[in-house]
């Protein structure tokens, strides 16, 4: 406004001037200056424009470098977990956390420029993409990488007494899993979530500092930074959650009453009753999110396939690394370069005996081009045969992106990177089994019953859990779930969603989160409800592409190159693109969509409300 009236006064005192014969600059004079002023103008947009450039690029260049140094530290902690690696760990941690927070402020001297849409979405990859960001402040990095390394620890060595032995995660899983005694299970259950209690206090400390991070970044909290990072605005991705569960709900719920009659059959009143909601430690697994464990006590009559892939492996010889090695070949059938030399030698596919290591399966690519390894402690079983695939889903997708700029070296959004195994593992179907050599004959289609009852309790029991661990994690990072009400927030979640109880009343300093890795270990965890859509979403295309015309559950696309062209030409993309259009690429559809879901139970679906007729659903 200033300047706008000083020039006004400037042009009076030049018509003035006028008056006593002082010359005024002609139209050519006034045109040249404006020219010159808008060169100007140009010329610092363009330095602007040209700065952000250069920013990015030593970004993504410290990045890479940073990625693979710390990548290497934490493969050493987690393969080999002692006082000195957790120290490794915990420094490399802060390193990475410092240096992405100092790039993600750095951001801000952009906000005014006109960015083209690369750069604007390479911006914004900096700003939201830290999972635990720190404050700037002096030693909130280095405090935020102990907090963390030591939660990571304490989970993972994390070990409980049980009838004179001393068990840790893998062997009281074990029991849970194969134990029909409800005086064990609850003895077992109980007893893994005495080693969370003490991750509580550092976990609190730990969302102080990170939303004080988030804030800094210009975010309301934690939470709404990492809801920005699926190309819409934090509250449009929790409705778009809200009206997924909404899609597949109705079948949960068929699926819950049935599993809950079931039970009350085998173990009567007083262990589980006939209505309302389930206790957690009878459904055959630690955290109550996937139970086919079960399976036995729940099969449809008549619904046996004939085979028990755990069984077939065994009797056929498997060992880890053979089950590794026939995953491979699923992905080599489809098309897809084999797996390099490195991956062999340097992958942890089974416990060492000698050494605590973190045996949560994961995949990993440690320097951003071919060294991608993973890290099991596989067992030979129907579900780690599962597992196999899912792991090398994430492994061939890294590499499938590694020409894309660092910044882009990731899944169009998280649930794409957890979907790709996922996808691929539906098609391990009779028809692959027998392919592979695993089973001789194919079972009728009346055996479906049983496959996809299954099927159904690994993939749809696991949805509302899925929905309860970040619907519990976005009201703590909010604030509007405090520290002292922790544990109660987390069962009325779980009774919410999912319908399941403790089976005892909780002591008053239980933190039953921390007993599940994903918290302690700070993973987001709303991608594996979305990848556990988009997987079905996903083989429903191939399907299609394949010009499949059966039954959707029986469907496997091993051996089909040109469904493994399309697929590897939607993983080389990356996140350089929003995912509705990476999802278009394969799909044909931008929208995330459950309908898959439904159609591929349909079976399943009729037999459960046929069995439900005349029960009292719900919870």
């Amino acid at each position: 406004m200033k300047t706008a009236l000083l020039s006004a006064a400037a042009l009076s005192a030049l018509a003035l001037s006028a008056c006593e014969s002082v010359g005024l600059p002609d139209i050519a004079t006034l045109e040249d200056a404006s020219d010159q002023e808008a060169e100007v103008e140009v010329d610092k947009e363009a330095e602007a424009l040209a700065d952000a450039e250069a920013f990015i690029e030593d970004a993504e260049h410290r990045l890479a470098e940073m990625s693979e140094y710390a990548g290497r530290i934490y493969w050493v902690q987690a393969t080999n977990i002692t006082f000195d690696t957790n120290w490794l760990a915990a420094k490399a941690g802060a390193e990475y956390t410092k240096l992405a927070v100092d790039l993600a402020n750095g951001t801000k001297r952009f906000e005014d420029v006109e960015l083209s849409d690369d750069l604007a979405r390479k911006m914004q990859k900096l700003r939201s993409g830290i999972t635990i960001p720190a404050p700037s402040t002096t030693g909130a990095a280095d405090e935020l990488a102990q907090i963390t390394t030591r939660l990571d620890a304490t989970y993972s060595t994390g070990k409980f007494d049980y009838n004179g032995q001393t068990l840790n995660l893998d062997e009281l899983s074990t029991i849970i899993e194969t134990s029909r005694d409800p005086e064990e299970l609850k003895a077992v259950w109980e007893g893994w979530r005495t080693v969370s209690p003490v991750m509580k206090d550092d976990y609190a400390r730990m969302v102080e500092i990170a939303n004080k991070g988030a804030n800094e970044l210009g975010f309301d909290d934690l939470s709404d930074m990492w809801l920005s990072n699926y190309d819409m605005e934090p509250d449009a991705m929790r409705t778009e959650v809200d009206r997924l569960w909404g899609q597949v709900e109705p079948l949960y719920e068929e699926l819950h009453c049935y599993v809950r009659a079931e039970l009350n059959e085998e173990y009567g009143d007083e262990v589980q009753a006939a209505s309302g909601p389930i206790r957690a430690d009878l459904l055959g697994n630690m955290w109550a999110q996937q139970w086919s464990s079960i399976y036995p006590l729940v099969a449809p009559p008549a619904a046996d396939p004939g085979y028990d892939v755990t069984e077939r492996l065994v009797a056929e010889g498997y060992t880890p690394l053979k089950m590794v090695e026939t995953g491979e070949e699923f992905f080599s059938s489809i098309g897809l370069d084999p797996l390099p030399e490195t991956f062999w030698e340097r992958s942890q596919i089974t416990r060492p005996r000698d050494r605590e290591v973190v045996c949560h399966a994961s995949a990993w690519d440690l320097d951003n081009e071919d060294d991608i390894r993973i890290k099991m402690c596989t067992e030979v079983n129907a579900e780690d045969f599962h597992t196999v695939h899912h792991e090398l889903g994430h492994n061939y997708y890294q590499r499938a992106y590694k020409d894309q700029d660092f910044l882009y070296k990731d899944g169009a959004h998280d649930g794409f990177h957890e979907a790709i195994g996922d996808f691929l593992a539906l098609s391990i179907t009779p028809d692959y089994l027998k392919a592979i050599g695993l089973i001789d004959e194919v079972p009728p289609a009346e055996a479906d019953l049983g496959l996809l009852m299954n099927t159904a309790l690994d993939k749809i029991a696991f949805l509302p859990f899925a929905v309860t661990m970040d619907s519990w994690r976005w009201s703590v990072l909010d604030g509007s779930t405090p520290p002292e009400r922790y544990n109660d927030a987390w069962w009325e979640k779980r009774l919410s969603y999912q319908g399941i109880t403790p089976p005892g009343e909780r002591p008053a300093d239980a933190f039953d989160p921390g007993a599940k890795y994903h918290i302690p270990g700070n993973t987001p965890y709303l991608r594996y409800f979305l990848s556990y859509v988009m997987q079905f979403q996903f083989h429903k295309a191939a399907c299609q592409q394949a010009g499949w015309e059966g039954p959707l559950h029986r469907c496997s696309i091993y051996g089909n190159e040109e469904v493994g062209e399309r697929f590897n030409a939607m993983m080389e993309m990356g996140s350089s693109q929003p995912w509705p259009d990476t999802l278009e690429l394969f799909t044909g559809t931008r929208e995330m969509d459950g309908s898959a879901i439904i159609e591929y139970f349909a079976p399943l679906i009729d037999y459960l409300e046929e069995e439900n007729e005349g029960r009292t659903c719900g919870w």
